[in-house]
């Protein structure tokens, strides 16, 4: 005969893993389909776009790894130490380089309206670069818990320990909250929103030109304010999924053990649901990706109905 508080833990976790299988396949789903379209449309291929598909390749890999890793720790994976480290230290690489590819973004467009000479600057072979540095960063801030800070330099555990696997044990809180958080997410977020800031003003003072604007100039401001707004608009969607669970965590470091279950599950889908996000942002406000996925989606539909007659 089950407990009394076995029955809705049970079905709490089904609940959880059912959310989390479907925004898997949306963020798998959406994010190639950025890749495809950026890939299809030679239009799409300059350096912001390098950087959107480095953010999309980083989502894909949230719901092709993180997500399933996060349902089997859910169900009290047990393995050793070193194992459940290596997994955890795996999302914080993918999320460390969602954030790096954001502020790469708004870095480019900072740029491209601040220096006259930008296309001979920034050219799409330094762009490239700039996603390897992102990426190679990224790995870095993951590797910091592998090479000591974590729960086992703490005394906590022994190298031998099979435990269960979850992140809270292997990682230690003050690494989540002083470095994680403060450096890795609220630095970059910072810089983010000063860039988007400066590149609103600079693009509204050219607009209120209205002596000096030639038609193409104003056409390309309006264009630019568009897509700013489209991409300050990803970073804020990426602020509001991620800063629940990272207020858990500060939470968990100065008050353990007080916030609930529920409360832990609801961040998780928040963060893990940013990565479904960003694919109905650029659908839905740029109108070059969304006539692209539009003729990929005909062409596809074409082939399946030709294959059925």
């Amino acid at each position: 005969m089950s407990s009394p508080g076995l029955e809705p833990r049970k079905h709490m976790d089904v609940v959880y893993i059912s959310i989390e299988i479907a925004i898997a396949v949306a963020s798998v789903l959406g994010n190639v389909l950025i890749v495809l379209v950026v890939y299809v449309n030679q239009a799409l291929r300059d350096t912001t776009f390098s950087f959107i598909v480095s953010l999309a390749v980083a989502d894909i890999a949230v719901g092709s790894l993180v997500i399933p890793l996060a349902i089997v720790i859910s169900l009290g994976f047990r393995t050793q130490f070193y194992t459940c480290l290596i997994l955890s230290s795996l999302v914080l690489t993918i999320t460390q380089s969602s954030i790096l590819s954001l502020l790469a973004i708004a870095i480019d467009r900072y740029l491209r309206i601040k220096i006259p000479t930008y296309n001979d600057i920034v050219t799409q072979g330094r762009a490239y670069m700039a996603v390897c540095l992102c990426w190679i960063l990224s790995i870095l801030s993951g590797l910091v818990p592998l090479v000591g800070w974590n729960d086992l330099s703490h005394g906590n555990l022994s190298k031998s320990s099979e435990i269960v696997c979850e992140f809270k044990t292997v990682i230690r809180m003050d690494y989540m909250v002083y470095v994680n958080f403060f450096v890795c997410v609220m630095v970059p977020l910072a810089l983010m929103i000063i860039l988007y800031g400066e590149i609103f003003r600079v693009i509204r003072k050219q607009l209120n030109r209205r002596a000096e604007a030639t038609c193409d100039r104003e056409r390309y401001y309006r264009k630019e304010l568009k897509l700013a707004k489209s991409l300050a608009l990803v970073v804020l969607l990426f602020i509001t999924c991620w800063m629940p669970i990272h207020i858990m965590n500060c939470v968990e470091l100065f008050r353990p053990g007080e916030t609930p279950k529920s409360a832990l599950y609801v961040g998780i889908f928040m963060s893990h649901v940013n990565s479904a996000l960003n694919p109905m942002v650029y659908a839905f406000r740029i109108k070059r990706f969304r006539l692209t996925l539009i003729q990929i989606t005909r062409q596809c539909m074409l082939c399946k109905s030709t294959v059925a007659t």
